[in-house]
């Protein structure tokens, strides 16, 4: 009886955990990502200094297509492009705390020396992030959970 009572009371701690962890991370509207819409930012202008960067950047064009990682199922396309990062088709697993990184690799080691874009969203599949001045543009953008240390998936850009 009272290891019923102990197993039980885990399971509601966990479970009460995980749906707090979610509660920042989802909604109906797909609003949780952080970065400003790119309808945002041109009537919010830029400083000189980036726009000059980014228009350094126009340039180079790196496209990509998520795979999933670590048993997560993550789907779409990466384009880097106009010192923009833009999502399209995407979608993923659902995790508390997810991430886009421009990175080296896709790796925890990668991970953590790479650019963190800013919160994406699972279930939004046109996103859009500003593309950090002097951040390479190049090799992958990976969808980090930060919460859970874990890799969702990633695109290699070509």
């Amino acid at each position: 009886m009272r290891t019923k009572a102990l197993v039980g009371a885990g399971l509601l701690a966990l479970a009460l955990s995980l749906s707090a962890c979610g509660a920042g991370s989802t909604g109906s509207s797909g609003t949780g990502s952080t970065s400003m819409p790119e309808s945002s930012m041109s009537a919010a202008g830029g400083s000189p200094s980036s726009m000059a960067s980014e228009s350094s950047m126009a340039m180079a064009k790196h496209q990509g297509d998520f795979a999933g990682l670590n048993g997560k199922s993550v789907k779409g396309t990466v384009t880097v492009a106009d010192g923009k990062v833009t999502l399209s088709g995407f979608s993923s697993d659902e995790g508390p705390d997810l991430h886009l990184y421009l990175a080296s690799g896709t790796d925890e080691a990668a991970i953590g020396t790479g650019t963190q874009l800013g919160k994406v969203s699972f279930n939004t599949a046109s996103q859009t992030f500003t593309l950090p001045a002097g951040a390479a543009s190049s090799g992958y953008v990976v969808v980090h959970c930060d919460k859970a240390k874990a890799v969702f998936g990633a695109a290699k850009l070509s």
